[in-house]
């Protein structure tokens, strides 16, 4: 199966640039209501993931800041974690699974690593159990019910 078959496009994926400052992340977080969001850098190159969390702590550890002071700091100022690994657009399902295991959401980049958009842990969770409904009904039609005859 081609991963893209999941794929959520650029263009309709919230995503930062590397150069916004923390108060536009924080902004365009709480406005679409993400924890984690992609960063990309002017050029669409995919540089990595940031979270909450990572935010909280770089306002904590590195910064003093009022939501003012925020304006001057760039989203690339703040440590992350951990990036949500990526996958290629021609990549197989068995590495799609693998990082969706560890990661809400799958950036996917093409071969010059441009982000092309996101694949979600719950749209592949959820085209899995609808493909085992399918499986099942039929099973389900053809087993008798209680006190039918065999």
């Amino acid at each position: 199966m081609n991963i893209l078959f999941f794929l959520t496009p650029k263009n309709e994926v919230a995503y930062i640039y590397e150069d916004d400052s923390l108060r536009q992340a924080l902004e365009k977080m709480e406005y679409h209501k993400y924890s984690a969001i992609p960063v990309i850098n002017r050029t669409g190159k995919y540089v990595g993931t940031i979270t909450e969390g990572d935010m909280l702590w770089g306002i904590k550890n590195k910064l003093s800041l009022s939501l003012k002071e925020s304006e001057r700091v760039t989203v690339a100022a703040i440590d992350r974690r951990s990036d949500n690994r990526p996958v290629y657009a021609d990549s197989d399902m068995e590495g799609l699974i693998d990082k969706a295991l560890m990661q809400n959401f799958v950036p996917v980049v093409d071969d010059q690593k441009n982000f092309i958009g996101i694949i979600t842990r719950k749209d592949i969770i959820r085209y899995f159990y609808e493909k085992s409904q399918e499986v099942q009904r039929p099973a389900l039609k053809s087993q008798p019910t209680i006190g039918s005859k065999l």
